[in-house]
């Protein structure tokens, strides 16, 4: 009997005092001869994969977007890069607009969204939005890290010449837009090499990425437009250093001809700014986000493997 009860794990005992009759059941825990059953995610959630729906349905989404833009030809990747960087520049329109008629960063960061709506729904490129979907992308296995190089590199450079394009226009065309921008301008480029601007460097590098994870954690363009927003509110409102928004301003300025400072002096500023921004994005981010999905992320891989290795194995019968 006393063997049933310890495999059963259960007793009853009984206490009487002043409160009346207690029954108190003791459970008692073998330490050998019970398996104890785990239930794990793959049963709990509708797929079978180790993480739960929702991530498991980013993630689905991320791999699928970063291999079609990293198989993207050199032509496609400059194309989506330039309009890429004139969209921002409309978004930066509107940014010294509003700064200019208000003296109101927070409301000139919600102008600004502008340029992030229209790169969301222009589908267009932006070199910082591309830390989190590419890269998650190379570590699947999906793209080779030459790929992920070539968007990177093509993006920037066409960034930088479709938004200096814009901003000459935007400064040819409002010319009371001049001096705000100058103004705007030399916060950033006249800021000294400090804690203080590398941390809004790397926060900067943080909040693009983080917009980007918002927005494919969602089918839904509501939530996107909600990210969109919210992403230039924080990152334009509160003026934290972004390369190639802040680099679209320093351009304006430039093409007054009335800024205290040259391409030099912009080329020394963005040089530590972009690189905040990468360690930011990557670090702070994509690296969290990898580490959250490492199980998802190593079935993807191994896929990867597989799959490669049928392509490789059906060669030599096509040529048979």
């Amino acid at each position: 009997m006393a063997r049933l009860q310890t495999s059963l794990a259960g007793s009853h005992c009984a206490f009487q005092g002043a409160l009346g009759r207690v029954s108190v059941f003791v459970i008692y825990f073998p330490t050998k001869g019970i398996i104890v059953s785990q239930t794990s995610q793959r049963e709990l959630g509708d797929t079978d994969r180790p993480i739960e729906d929702e991530l498991e349905d980013a993630f689905a989404r991320m791999i699928d977007e970063g291999t079609q833009r990293l198989h993207r030809t050199w032509r496609e990747v400059l194309a989506t890069g330039f309009f890429g960087g004139t969209e921002v520049a409309m978004g930066v329109l509107a940014y010294l607009s509003v700064l200019h008629a208000t003296q109101n960063p927070l409301l000139a960061g919600l102008a600004f969204s502008i340029g992030f709506l229209a790169l969301l729904l222009g589908r267009s490129e932006l070199f910082t939005e591309g830390f989190l979907v590419p890269v998650t992308t190379v570590a699947a296995k999906r793209a080779s890290m030459g790929q992920l190089l070539k968007l990177w590199t093509g993006t920037l450079i066409a960034n930088l010449a479709g938004g200096w394009v814009l901003m000459w226009l935007i400064m040819t065309a409002f010319p009371k837009l001049r001096a705000q921008a100058v103004e705007s301008a030399t916060h950033y480029i006249a800021a000294p090499l400090s804690a203080e601007t590398i941390a809004l460097a790397l926060l900067g590098g943080m909040a693009i990425t983080l917009m980007t994870r918002m927005q494919h954690g969602t089918d839904a363009m509501v939530g996107k437009i909600a990210a969109a927003v919210a992403g230039a509110f924080v990152l334009a409102g509160l003026q934290m250093f972004h390369s190639i928004l802040d680099s679209l301003i320093i351009f304006g300025a430039l093409a007054t001809g009335d800024a205290p400072f040259g391409y030099l002096r912009w080329l020394s500023w963005f040089g530590y700014t972009a690189l905040a921004n990468v360690i930011g994005g990557l670090g702070l981010v994509t690296l969290l986000r990898l580490v959250r999905s490492k199980d998802r992320l190593q079935e993807e891989r191994e896929e990867a493997d597989e799959s490669h290795t049928g392509s490789d194995a059906s060669k030599p019968e096509a040529a048979e």
